[in-house]
């Protein structure tokens, strides 16, 4: 099989109506701060155990199609000895990988981020690809300030984004590309479009440049939302139709399938927010879906709570959230259904 033809499997697998992607690729420190706040030790094995009972939700398949693993995950076994990687191959769910080595400050900017990686990320994917991966995420991040993002920033972030999605193509591996506008401030929804629509640009202009095939690849951007601690918070029929509107100014017809990042906001708004997307714009060139991490895993990582007795409840309060989701992909959520 040719890389090209590799890369349509796994579209074809991924771009489907009513089905979205589960991130649970938090690195060793993240991962420890959300098991602090249910007392649980962050051991390799209580990572183990939670992401096993993530995984094994029965029908979990109906409503997630691909999970995004961190490197440690994608080489842990199960209970019954078989790979996580295998444990979601069993059920139809195709694995990923984070493949960024996180944030570092960027020389030349008022502590702006740029994502490290590119270093031995060719050698990295054969090694991945091995063990079942067959996408990566590489994620970028973007301040909002009346300043910031800088034009450095905003380029060289792009060209990072793009030097990765061109590499993981060439082994046959479907890059998703995340530039996460943060939500971080008190911008308006209104200074978060204008940044956003200038962030695509720049990141599509880079993928054009880098020959990256856009049939391709699976963005994963933020929404367009008011900042944190702005004081005016956008409703999620505005947030739909600012962020819509962005979209369609900026992202070419040929992306197959868009998978929101959650970025901090609470499970319920970001399954809203999803739903209002696709409840107000039906006809769009690209599906609308998710790739959430926390806004999946929160309720579920609060009903497991550590507990061995627990799983089942912690399993099922993940096929809620991923069930309302995927309703929220074809405009049929309801608060009611909460």
């Amino acid at each position: 099989m040719s890389m090209t033809q590799l890369l349509d499997a796994t579209i074809r697998q991924i771009a489907v109506p009513g089905k979205g992607i589960l991130a649970a690729d938090e690195s060793g420190q993240t991962i420890a701060k959300r098991f602090a706040t249910i007392q649980v030790e962050s051991t390799e094995n209580n990572r183990r155990i939670y992401r096993e009972m993530l995984f094994t939700a029965p029908q979990l398949s109906d409503y997630v199609n691909g999970v995004i693993l961190y490197e440690e995950t994608l080489g842990q076994k199960a209970s019954n000895g078989s790979t996580l990687a295998n444990v979601l191959e069993k059920q139809g769910i195709i694995p990923g990988i984070k493949v960024d080595k996180g944030l570092v400050d960027l020389v030349g900017t008022d502590r702006e981020k740029v994502t490290q990686g590119l270093d031995g990320l060719s050698d990295r994917l054969v090694t991945y690809k091995e063990m079942g991966a067959r996408f990566a995420k590489w994620r970028a991040v973007f301040d909002i300030t009346d300043v910031k993002p800088s034009c450095l920033a905003m380029e060289t972030n792009a060209h990072n984004l793009a030097r990765y999605a061109a590499i993981c193509q060439a082994h046959g591996i479907v890059p998703i590309v995340e530039p996460e506008v943060l939500m971080d401030g008190d911008h308006t929804i209104e200074r978060c479009a204008e940044v956003t629509e200038k962030v695509l640009h720049t990141v599509f202009r880079h993928l054009y440049l880098n020959k990256v095939s856009l049939e391709h690849i699976i963005l994963k951007p933020s929404m367009v939302i008011s900042g944190s601690t702005c004081k005016q918070q956008a409703s999620s029929e505005q947030v739909a139709r600012e962020t819509v509107r962005v979209l369609l100014r900026t992202v070419p017809a040929a992306v197959p399938t868009i998978n929101f990042l959650s970025g901090g906001q609470s499970a319920e708004f970001a399954t809203e927010n999803l739903h209002w997307m696709n409840k107000l714009h039906p006809n769009l060139p690209w599906l609308l879906s998710f790739s959430y991490g926390r806004a999946l895993q929160a309720p579920s990582l609060d009903a497991w709570h550590g507990k061995d007795s627990q799983l089942v409840q912690g399993q099922e309060a993940l096929l809620k959230r991923a069930r309302l989701n995927a309703a929220a992909c074809v405009g049929e959520y309801n608060s009611t259904m909460e």
